[in-house]
């Protein structure tokens, strides 16, 4: 039987951190209230496109896998928050890292996309359809905040992570997973004016307004998440005891707590960034998981359960057996053009911009990604 071994991994992160206290600037917030709200203290914003954080990370992860970007088959690009709709955003990453053999591909599952990408892209290898896969978890959420909005923008940042599938006769990779939607309560977390029929619900294009029903994403949240561990845990034969580690969606410190508690895992075992990151939707996993790695978390041979959560109500969890190696076979130079203004500055440039569309921009919605995609 052939498995999909993750054999490469990567990150890219903005270098621009936004505070509690920035925040507290144009909102009514503190450091305090958000804290012991979501157990958040920073997030990143970024100053260049998702494809270009996507890039980022696809190098790195190949790198780390021993693999040029001629040998990918297929690239899954997860998100909520493409550059483009039409054509895909994968296919732009394909463009910058030189993938001329690839397939590419968009999933939008918001904050479970990279997962969803993750059982997508396992399924191929596994049948021998592809051979190489990358699978890219991505968000540039800051340009669709609705800045006004405390409950909302607060939680959300930027980022971006990616691995490497590639197949494999060990049982190793995805194991399992257990996917479903609470589709009857998708009116609870929408985006208003991000395109599409939102776009005539009371929001012009680009001016978005969020529908979250903080309560009801939380009950919904921890019930997905448990539930979906616990039948995952059980199809692959295993117990709550015999994970090694859990890698959650970094939504809110108090679902992650709350998810653990339900399914029968302790937090020791609970990989935390909620912190330091904030929940950047489909990034959150993967970013979590590089890092997990990083920091000697992953061994060879660990069991690594990863839940999810997102708006339609998407919900997943997977399990995956992880292989012999934990360090990378080599480093990639690939890096971010620098970044000249602070997380605040890029904060207000956009808030400044709302319901703004700039035509001389080459089609950007925000100018202020215009002067990086015309140096590129």
């Amino acid at each position: 039987m052939t498995y999909a071994a993750i054999t490469g991994w990567g990150k890219c992160m903005p270098p621009a951190v936004l505070s509690n206290e920035d925040l507290s600037t144009f909102l009514d917030t503190s450091d305090e209230w958000i804290v012991s709200r979501t157990g958040m203290k920073q997030r990143r914003i970024s100053h260049v496109p998702g494809i270009d954080l996507a890039t980022v990370a696809g190098r790195r992860a190949l790198a780390c896998a021993g693999l040029a970007a001629e040998d990918l088959d297929l690239i899954v690009h997860g998100s909520c928050t493409f550059d483009e709709q039409v054509p895909n955003s994968a296919s732009g990453v394909q463009v910058k890292l030189g993938a001329v053999n690839a397939a590419s591909m968009d999933v939008n599952t918001a904050c479970t996309s990279f997962l969803y990408g993750l059982s997508a892209a396992s399924a191929m290898v596994r049948t021998g359809a592809v051979r190489n896969a990358l699978v890219i978890g991505v968000e540039v959420i800051s340009p669709y905040m609705d800045w006004s909005n405390r409950n909302v923008a607060v939680l959300f940042g930027d980022g971006c992570a990616a691995v490497v599938l590639q197949p494999s006769e060990k049982e190793e990779g995805l194991l399992g997973e257990q996917l479903g939607c609470y589709a009857d309560a998708r009116q609870i977390l929408r985006v208003r004016g991000a395109g599409g029929v939102y776009t005539n619900r009371g929001a012009q294009l680009g001016n978005t307004l969020w529908d979250f029903d903080g309560g009801e994403i939380f009950k919904k949240a921890v019930k997905g998440m448990a539930l979906a561990s616990q039948k995952v845990i059980a199809r692959c034969g295993l117990t709550a005891e015999s994970i090694d580690l859990v890698v959650p969606h970094q939504a809110n410190l108090r679902i992650i707590e709350s998810v653990a508690k339900h399914a029968g895992l302790p937090m020791d075992k609970v990989f935390l960034t909620v912190q330091q990151y904030g929940n950047m939707s489909a990034a959150t996993v993967p970013v979590a998981l590089v890092d997990a790695i990083e920091a000697g978390r992953v061994r060879p041979g660990s069991t690594v359960l990863m839940p999810g959560f997102g708006g339609g109500l998407t919900l997943c969890s997977h399990l995956v057996r992880w292989g012999d190696r934990v360090t990378p076979l080599a480093a990639s130079d690939a890096e971010l053009p620098p970044c000249t203004r602070t997380a605040l500055e890029l904060v207000n440039d956009i808030r400044a911009r709302k319901g703004t569309y700039d035509a001389s921009a080459d089609g950007l919605l925000w100018p202020r990604f215009a002067e990086v995609d015309a140096a590129q």
